[in-house]
């Protein structure tokens, strides 16, 4: 029961703060949505690094870890949004653009997770 409120109360807050920061990236930008589902990803792959490695290097107990890695940034970053967003851009503007927004999510939240890493890995 722990691992389950441990994973639902941090979801609560991730995923009303994915739609939050979607809303306010769309209105100030405007543009294709995609735009705030690669923030959003990319961000969440950053602090998924942060809590990966605070788990790795600085022994993050499994309650927390699953609280921040599986509620909070499973319910904040979202890949079937990526995924619909993405073939929104292709039927819309053209499918360079679309394999543009794939190629550059993928590295981009690669990058993050790996930047999320090494900023928990300092001081190991």
């Amino acid at each position: 029961m722990i691992g389950l409120l441990a994973v639902a109360l941090p979801a609560a807050i991730g995923a009303p703060l994915r739609h939050l920061v979607h809303r306010w990236i769309h209105r100030r930008y405007g543009g294709t949505q995609a735009w705030g589902t690669f923030v959003i990803n990319v961000s969440g792959s950053f602090a998924l690094g942060v809590v990966i490695g605070l788990a790795l290097f600085h022994g993050l107990p499994q309650t927390p870890k699953l609280a921040l890695g599986t509620g909070f940034c499973g319910a904040y970053t979202t890949f079937s949004t990526f995924t619909f967003e993405t073939l929104q851009v292709g039927r819309d503007t053209s499918i360079r653009a679309a394999a543009a927004n794939i190629v550059g999510s993928l590295t981009a939240s690669l990058l993050a997770a790996a930047a999320g890493l090494a900023v928990a890995a300092i001081g190991s």
